[in-house]
């Protein structure tokens, strides 16, 4: 791939802010397709993400991938941390290792992929989440869906870890992104009613 996967990451980031700015505290409650999981909880999770990696990227590694918190204006909380995982990823980063938790070392250039195939998946937890569209660029879906592909799986489907849930089938027409959840164990046709 001839682009800069931090060009990618950026865009993905770009779509998912514009989601997380629609958010109003009666949306906290909402349930998504993370199992368990609030919006309030999803959105805690992509703000200790976020700022979990630009310590990781800068440092080596990262001690604290729990710490973030949406506080009493969650779309700016967010927003702070997509601009620290931004401003760490703009430095001269991709050859650098980086551990990331108990999933090993490796190159910052695996790190950022590492971390568009999150932005991607839960970007479409929020969208769905809030029961609104996700437009996510062609080749930004192509990228997440390589990488979500070179994820081991164990032999019941599991991704490594238990980083995403036992892969779903999807139609063998399947567009790259409905391929892409189903290869990190999401549904694609997930609502809220599902969970009834």
């Amino acid at each position: 791939m001839d682009m800069d996967i931090r060009e990618l990451d950026g865009r993905a980031l770009a779509v998912v802010d514009k989601l997380v700015g629609t958010v109003t505290p009666a949306d906290l409650h909402r349930p998504t397709p993370c199992a368990g999981w609030t919006l309030s909880d999803l959105l805690q999770h992509q703000i200790s993400e976020n700022r979990g990696f630009a310590v990781a990227v800068r440092e080596g590694a990262a001690t604290d991938w729990h710490s973030g918190s949406i506080g009493h204006d969650p779309y700016r909380s967010y927003a702070e941390s997509v601009t620290t995982v931004l401003d760490a990823f703009a430095e001269d980063m991709l050859e650098r290792q980086v551990t990331l938790r108990e999933f090993g070392t490796f190159p910052g250039i695996v790190a950022v992929g590492m971390h568009l195939i999150d932005t991607v998946a839960h970007g479409w937890d929020i969208a769905k989440s809030l029961g609104l569209p996700y437009e996510q660029d062609e080749d930004v879906v192509a990228a997440a869906l390589w990488g979500a592909q070179q994820i081991p799986a164990d032999p019941a489907g599991r991704r490594e870890r238990g980083t995403f849930d036992v892969v779903v089938p999807v139609v063998e027409n399947a567009s790259a992104l409905d391929r892409f959840l189903g290869v990190l164990g999401r549904s694609p046709g997930w609502t809220p009613s599902s969970l009834s």
